[in-house]
């Protein structure tokens, strides 16, 4: 799914922003190794990078990683890029100084499996650095409007914006940590001259979007369905004519291995 459309350019134009909120909320220092947890095109590992970090970067989707190169050589940045399943890391107990996941392990569907992961591979002392979607955020409110239309999720699974709430990422950490803290933010997205061009850049670019409009795909009446939700979607979160901007609501998360 990640491997379809062109999330690189969608992480470029839209949410780029949010790597650096979110390697300065975990404090990556000079020599840290630090991690990258579905780290796609590279919005957070770049960054840690460029602070001096020892980075490695993870994705089930490899194909994002030839995007990530680019941008990181541009950069001048230097990390290492390794196919890994969130749920599943290929690697050592207590390797990295920080773990990090920017809108990514929030995808992985076994949640408290991911979450053990995340503390698994950081040392005793280490931080965990988690950015996610809200349920309530626009990105959150996206995919209640596309689950009338989306196949229903493999059992055990579970929705990726209850990472956005601060309560069920409590519970996932439990006693594993110390010193967690939790706050919401935004991100302005002034990307799009109307709601049509949001929806439409959408059904290009974004995997997710992409798997539900293939679903639907035999179906004019569901297809129109679904293309008119995302236009009310956006002009009721004030999208309506080039100048607007969307705010697009996220939880961070940070905390110290215990």
């Amino acid at each position: 799914m990640w491997a379809s459309g062109d999330y690189p350019t969608l992480a470029a134009d839209l949410i780029w922003s949010l790597g650096p909120v979110l390697v300065d909320a975990v404090g990556v220092r000079p020599g840290d190794r630090v991690l990258d947890v579905a780290a796609g095109s590279g919005n957070a590992a770049i960054p840690a990078a460029l602070r001096g970090g020892a980075v490695v970067a993870s994705d089930l989707a490899p194909e994002l990683f030839d995007a990530g190169r680019r941008r990181a050589h541009e950069a001048g940045a230097e990390l290492e890029w390794r196919e890994a399943d969130a749920e599943a890391l290929p690697f050592d107990d207590a390797g990295f100084d920080a773990t990090v996941s920017c809108v990514g392990v929030m995808f992985a569907p076994h949640h408290r499996r991911a979450a053990g992961e995340l503390l698994r591979v950081t040392r005793p002392g280490g931080r965990i650095g988690v950015l996610s979607w809200t349920p309530e955020g626009f990105i959150g409110q996206m995919f209640k409007t596309m689950k009338p239309f989306a196949a229903p999720l493999p059992e055990g699974a579970e929705p990726a914006p209850l990472w956005g709430d601060e309560q069920h990422v409590r519970e996932l950490f439990g006693d594993d940590v110390d010193d967690i803290e939790a706050r919401r933010q935004t991100v302005t997205v002034d990307q799009f001259a109307s709601p049509e061009e949001f929806r439409d850049y959408f059904k290009r670019n974004y995997g997710p979007t992409i798997a539900v409009y293939g679903r639907i795909a035999g179906d004019p009446d569901q297809v129109r369905a679904l293309d008119d939700a995302l236009v009310e979607l956006a002009r009721s979160h004030g999208l309506r004519t080039t100048g607007d901007a969307l705010q697009w609501e996220y939880l961070l998360v940070t905390a110290r291995r215990a």
